[in-house]
């Protein structure tokens, strides 16, 4: 089909006021964009995927930030929609200490949280993804938009398309039961499941370091694939009968925000382009050190021709 994208990511997008130093002593403030599921339609953009990003932001100058950065980086903006009544909302982090980032969010009411079934369902019919991905940020932030996300997804598998959930739980937002009760129900419908031990271990136990366990069960769940983010460690994949483990890259950490999201956009990068899952997962450990070892949220993603950066020794150039 002529309209027909490869990803469409469902969520909500924020400003970002970024600071070097403490808030609480007048550090200065820079402001960007930041949303896990618009990470994911940035860093799929800049790898060649025709990315669209589905959410609502508010009638206002936040919002005009947001969508223009996210239409200068390729992504698809047709179905967002700009809601009058609610403001964009807003998180402000801090560099606390070197790698250690602090963030507050000021987004209770925003209109990210003000998705609707309307607006994804008019996604879905416009842009007939091949892939669809959101988050449990979403389900988190309001009972309308985890009504919206629960309807996106269930329509999303009737139309045939691959669906991907990141658990990317945030106790800022919600409890850990809150997030297992909302997240449990939609595993039937999920084809794949991305996630931190800890984050897995909402949905199934986990006893073993690498979270083979709790994959092992989530398996006979729903998803296909169950792949496990676990930082410096490295990170796995698993399918029936098929597990995959492979290290981290070796980087100087600069900011760890954004890390998350980078690893599942280079994995569902490498499952668009037809790559087998250990691929994909290397993809995916590729592209989480290139944002680990970059500045913002998603800055630092690499372009298909930027994969070999990141193999070279610390102070050597590119001429």
């Amino acid at each position: 089909m002529a309209d027909q994208v490869d990803a469409l990511c469902i969520g909500e997008t924020m400003v970002a006021l970024r600071s070097r130093g403490l808030l609480s002593l007048g550090a200065p403030l820079t402001p960007a964009i930041a949303g896990a599921e618009s990470n994911v339609a940035i860093a799929l953009s800049r790898l060649g995927h025709h990315a669209a990003w589905c959410g609502v932001v508010g009638a206002d100058q936040a919002g005009a930030l947001v969508l223009r950065t996210l239409r200068a980086e390729g992504v698809d903006l047709r179905c967002v929609r700009r809601e009058p009544a609610a403001a964009t909302g807003l998180m402000v982090r801090e560099e606390r200490l070197p790698g250690v980032v602090r963030v507050d969010y000021h987004r209770r009411g925003s209109a990210g949280s003000r998705l609707d079934l309307t607006d994804v369902d008019r996604a879905l019919r416009t842009l007939q993804p091949r892939v669809v991905h959101v988050t449990g940020i979403s389900l988190a932030i309001s009972q309308q938009a985890r009504a919206a996300v629960i309807g996106a997804v269930r329509a999303a598998r009737e139309l045939g398309a691959t669906v991907s959930l990141d658990v990317n739980h945030r106790r800022r937002l919600w409890t850990d039961g809150e997030a297992s009760a909302a997240l449990a129900p939609l595993l039937p419908d999920i084809d794949i499941l991305v996630g931190s031990v800890d984050e897995l271990a909402l949905l199934a136990p986990s006893t073993l370091e690498d979270g083979s366990d709790a994959a092992a069960e989530l398996l006979t769940l729903g998803p296909a694939e169950v792949v496990v983010k676990r930082g410096a460690h490295g990170a796995s994949a698993f399918t029936l009968g098929e597990s995959h483990h492979l290290p981290a890259h070796q980087i100087t950490l600069v900011d760890p925000v954004g890390a998350g999201d980078a690893f599942t956009a280079g994995y569902l990068s490498g499952r668009l382009d037809g790559l087998p899952v250990r691929e994909a997962l290397a993809r995916a450990n590729l592209l989480g050190g290139f944002a680990a070892a970059s500045d913002g949220d998603w800055e630092g993603l690499p372009t298909r021709e930027e994969f070999a950066l990141l193999a070279l020794a610390d102070g050597e150039a590119v001429r």
